[in-house]
């Protein structure tokens, strides 16, 4: 419960703001093994609004295991269902931080590449034209620093595919410091990879107000400990 609290960034009667930590499973997995965020948020909101039985919580969005920063939860049926419309409407701007090998030729570009999904070995393969019947991925990036050998980008994802963000920066020769699984030459101590989930902008749900919520880094995060390298 107490590391629950020091993780929200946001919270009112319809919404719930994480900064997740890299390693955080979002949802329980098909073998419910393993204790995920949603239980602990879960947990959190029973406990502080003196919830009979099990607390509603809806999520609208994830992150992959690895990565880190920010993850929203609906708290009512009705938020949720209108988050959903807004994401499946593409008016949420979503920004990403993300430390990749190498220097990118244009400091600011969009990528567009059409995605297959492989799921027995949960792996996304991208290509440059939709000739195999992939789902279309568009994101946009520019270069904010560039060190010894990577850069640090900053991303926005205007469609929201899995693992989109990792295979695309990957297809243009730029993995991910840490994603092993897309390319990456170093896996990180933690297991985690240089990927932020920075913010998220939207017009809020039910007060119908413009709403920006952010998921800052520490500065012991592996992005920060890199860049200040």
């Amino acid at each position: 419960m107490e590391n629950i609290e020091k993780q929200i960034v946001y919270e009112d009667n319809h919404l719930i703001a994480i900064n997740k930590r890299a390693g955080q499973l979002v949802q329980p997995d098909d073998d419910f093994t393993e204790e995920s965020l949603e239980d602990f948020v879960k947990e959190y909101v029973r406990v502080k609004y003196k919830k009979p039985g099990d607390a509603y919580l809806g999520v609208m969005h994830r992150l992959d295991r690895p990565v880190s920063g920010l993850c929203v939860f609906a708290r009512t049926s009705k938020a949720l269902e209108r988050m959903n419309k807004l994401f499946a409407a593409r008016e949420v701007t979503k920004t990403y931080y993300a430390l990749v090998h190498g220097k990118p030729k244009e400091l600011e570009a969009t990528l567009v590449h059409y995605l297959l999904k492989d799921t027995a070995r949960n792996i996304s393969h991208a290509y440059n034209n939709d000739k195999r019947g992939g789902v279309r991925a568009e994101l946009s990036y520019r270069v904010i620093r560039q060190g010894s050998g990577v850069s640090l980008l900053e991303v926005h994802p205007i469609t929201g595919r899995p693992h989109q963000i990792r295979v695309q920066l990957s297809k243009i020769g730029h993995p991910i410091v840490g994603d092993l699984k897309y390319g990456s030459n170093k896996t990180n101590p933690d297991r985690s990879i240089c990927l932020h989930a920075h913010s998220l902008e939207f017009i809020h749900p039910v007060k119908k107000e413009r709403l920006k919520i952010e998921a800052p880094m520490g500065e012991d995060h592996l992005i920060q400990l890199y860049v200040s390298q």
